[in-house]
C-alpha cells in the first residue's frame, strides 16, 4: 500500500514498517524495547513520592489547576485548549478488538501488519511477545482498526494536510503569547511522533525549562 492508498483508507503509512520476514521487532529501529514490567511499573516509579489527580477534566478547571503550577505541560488537542477559536483541526482515530486465546503463541510475532484492502484493520499485536511471562496459559490479541474522527472519539495522531497545518499555526501563534503553558506531544504539537520522538522532544523541553529556572519550585 502506497502513501496515497494509505492516506485515502484512513491509515497512516509512517507507521506501518513494510517487510517480508519473521523478524519479531516491532519496528526496523536498531534498538528498541519495552521497560520491564511494562510502562505501568515504569511511570510509577517515575512519579513515586509525586501527587498524582485523575479523573480531572483540566480544561473544566484551568484556572484552578494553573494556579497551583509554576509551569503547565498541555498535551491534549490544542484546538480544544482555545476553544476551537481558529477551526477545529482533524485527527486521526482507531478502535481496538482484542481476543484471548488458549495459547502461548498465536500469530508469531508482536505485531503482523495488513495491507490489504480487503481487511478492516491495519495490524494485529499479540502483546505477550513485548513481556513473555511463560506461567500465563493464554495470549491477548488485538486488532488496530481506522475509524472516523469525530468530537468525543480518542485523537491518536494529526491529519498533515495544508488546511489542518496552516489552522495549527494559527494556534501556535496563540500559544506563545501564554509564557506559564508549554504545549507538547502528538496532540498540541500536531506531529506523528514514535515513542522515542517523544520522549526526545519532552526531554529537551525539560532541559529548556531548567536553564531558564534552575531554582526548585516551592510547594504552594
Amino acid at each position: 500500500m502506497d502513501a496515497r492508498a494509505a492516506r485515502a483508507a484512513g491509515r497512516h503509512p509512517q507507521g506501518l514498517p513494510f517487510r517480508l520476514t519473521w523478524d519479531n521487532s516491532y519496528f526496523d529501529d536498531r534498538y528498541q524495547g519495552i521497560p520491564i514490567g511494562g510502562y505501568t511499573g515504569m511511570f510509577e516509579r517515575i512519579l513515586e513520592g509525586i501527587e498524582v489527580r485523575t479523573g480531572i477534566d483540566y480544561l473544566a478547571a484551568r484556572d484552578t489547576l494553573d494556579a497551583l503550577a509554576h509551569t503547565t505541560v498541555y498535551t491534549g488537542c490544542i484546538d480544544e485548549f482555545f476553544g476551537y477559536a481558529e477551526g477545529e483541526l482533524e485527527y486521526r482515530t482507531l478502535r481496538f478488538e482484542s481476543d484471548i486465546h488458549p495459547s502461548t503463541n498465536w500469530q508469531g510475532n508482536a505485531v503482523v501488519n495488513y495491507s490489504d484492502p480487503e481487511v478492516p484493520w491495519t495490524r494485529s499485536i499479540e502483546h505477550r511477545h513485548f513481556d513473555n511471562d511463560p506461567s500465563v496459559p493464554v495470549t491477548c490479541v488485538t486488532r488496530e482498526i481506522p475509524d472516523r474522527w469525530a468530537r468525543g472519539k480518542i485523537p491518536f495522531c494529526p491529519v498533515g494536510d495544508a488546511p489542518n497545518l496552516a489552522r495549527h499555526e494559527r494556534y501556535l501563534a496563540r500559544a506563545a503569547t501564554l509564557p506559564k503553558h508549554v504545549f507538547g506531544g502528538r496532540l498540541a504539537q500536531y506531529r506523528y511522533y514514535d515513542m522515542h520522538q517523544v520522549i526526545g522532544s519532552a526531554l529537551s523541553v525539560a532541559q529548556r525549562l531548567l536553564r531558564r529556572d534552575p531554582q526548585p519550585v516551592e510547594p504552594v
